[in-house]
């Protein structure tokens, strides 16, 4: 894929989770995907495969926040197989609370899909929000 299809694909994911559209996202998603949180916080780790990533991250998600979060993207740069994101995250807990996070997300696409994640965020805000 050409750097332009790779950005264009990982714009188009990140999208998915902003309109809810959670088939759409994990359709983008390589069956092996790995997913990295740096930090200390609850979701610190590494998780891989779809079915492991669903389990320990977005069912906790759900638990926790009202409406899924939407993700505006301040800058994309791609070179290669290589995407990264700056955003903001833009969601409130089912009490209430904002959760409203910064991220840098690095991506590394293969195959036309989003095979690896990096990413980096605010950990004291996590902990504060979903807990150790």
């Amino acid at each position: 894929m050409s750097v332009e299809a790779n950005k264009q694909l990982v714009l188009d994911t990140w999208g998915a989770v902003t309109k809810g559209d959670i088939d759409g996202f994990m359709s983008r998603l390589a069956d092996d995907v790995t997913w990295t949180f740096f930090g200390s916080h609850c979701f610190a780790g590494t998780f891989r495969g779809k079915d492991e990533l669903v389990a320990k991250l977005f069912a906790p998600l759900g638990e926790v926040l009202a409406d899924g979060i939407k993700v505006h993207v301040d800058t994309v740069t791609a070179e290669g197989e290589r995407v990264v994101l700056e955003a903001r995250g833009e969601a409130s807990t089912k009490d209430g609370r904002p959760y409203n996070n910064n991220y840098c997300i690095v991506v590394t696409v293969r195959d036309n899909k989003v095979a690896h994640v990096r990413e980096y965020l605010d950990a004291e805000l996590v902990t504060s929000v979903f807990g150790k």
